[in-house]
C-alpha cells in the first residue's frame, strides 16, 4: 500500500487492531507512536497521518490533509467482458491502478453466464479490490463500477461523447499504438473475453460508431489485453 484509504477521516481517528489497515501499519510498515504514513479519503483528500497511540485494541492517529487533487482519474471508460473471477480480480486492480475513470463489466454472448453471479460480486469483494488498486497507485480515486447483462445494455452506460474504441483480433483495424488521441477527450475502450466478441456484438459496436483497433496479431488473455491496451491508450493520450 502506497497510501491507506478510509471512507472518512477526522483530525483524530481510530482503527481497531483486527482491521487489515491496522495490521499493515503494524506488521508491514512497522510504525510506532510518532510514526507517519500516507492516508486519504476515498475519492477525496490525501495527506499525512501521525500515530498518537497504539494498544492491543488498535491505533489512534491524527490526519492532516495536504492534497485535494489526488482523487482525479483519467477520462477513460473500460468496457470489459466478464471473465473468470480470478482473472477479473487482476483486471479490476490493474485498471484502477492505471487511473481508469469508469468500469463497465458486461456479460457478452460468448461469456460463461455463471461468471456474473460469482461470489466476487455477490459478497461485494470487488469493492475492496478497487480500493486496493487505488492504494497501490498512491491515489484516493476509486472509479464507479457498473454491470451490464449485454453489450446492448453496456453501450447505454458509456459516455455518448467519448471516442469509442473496441479491441478485436478478428476484424481488421488500426493499431492502437498508431491512433492519435487528444488527452482532453474522453475515451471508451471495449475489450472482449476469452472467445472475443460475437458477430452480433461487432455489428452493435459498428452501429455505435466504435473504431476497431488491435494490439497485434497475438491472441492475448483478457487481463493481458486490459493492462497492455490501457497502457498504450493512455500513452497515446499523453497521460503516461
Amino acid at each position: 500500500m502506497n497510501i491507506i484509504l478510509f471512507d472518512a477521516l477526522q483530525e483524530l481517528n481510530f482503527i481497531p487492531s483486527m482491521d487489515y489497515r491496522s495490521q499493515h501499519i503494524t506488521a508491514v510498515l512497522r510504525l510506532g507512536v510518532g510514526g507517519t504514513f500516507a492516508a486519504g479519503i476515498i475519492n477525496g483528500e490525501a495527506g499525512e497521518a501521525t500515530i498518537l497511540a497504539r494498544s492491543d485494541e488498535g491505533i489512534t492517529f491524527s490526519f492532516k490533509a495536504t492534497d485535494s487533487e489526488r482523487w482525479r482519474l483519467y477520462p477513460v471508460t473500460l468496457l470489459v467482458a466478464q471473465v473468470r473471477p480470478i482473472s477479473m480480480r487482476r483486471i479490476l486492480r490493474e485498471a484502477v491502478s492505471l487511473g481508469v475513470g469508469q468500469l463497465v463489466l458486461v456479460s457478452c454472448d460468448t461469456s460463461e453466464r455463471s461468471y456474473a453471479q460469482a461470489k466476487l460480486y455477490e459478497s461485494g469483494q470487488y469493492r475492496s479490490i478497487l480500493i486496493d488498486g487505488a492504494m497501490q497507485s498512491a491515489s484516493t480515486g476509486v472509479p464507479p463500477l457498473f454491470f451490464a447483462s449485454s453489450v446492448d445494455e453496456a453501450l447505454e452506460l458509456c459516455d455518448p461523447i467519448s471516442i469509442p474504441i473496441v479491441l478485436d483480433n478478428k476484424r481488421a483495424g488500426s493499431a492502437l499504438s498508431q491512433m492519435i488521441l487528444d488527452e482532453k477527450a474522453a475515451v471508451t475502450l471495449a475489450i472482449g473475453g476469452e472467445r472475443g466478441f460475437s458477430d452480433r456484438e461487432r455489428a452493435l459496436f459498428d452501429q455505435a460508431g466504435f473504431r476497431f483497433a488491435t494490439l497485434g496479431e497475438r491472441v492475448l488473455r483478457t487481463e493481458t489485453a486490459v493492462s497492455a491496451g490501457l497502457a498504450v491508450l493512455l500513452g497515446r493520450m499523453g497521460l503516461l
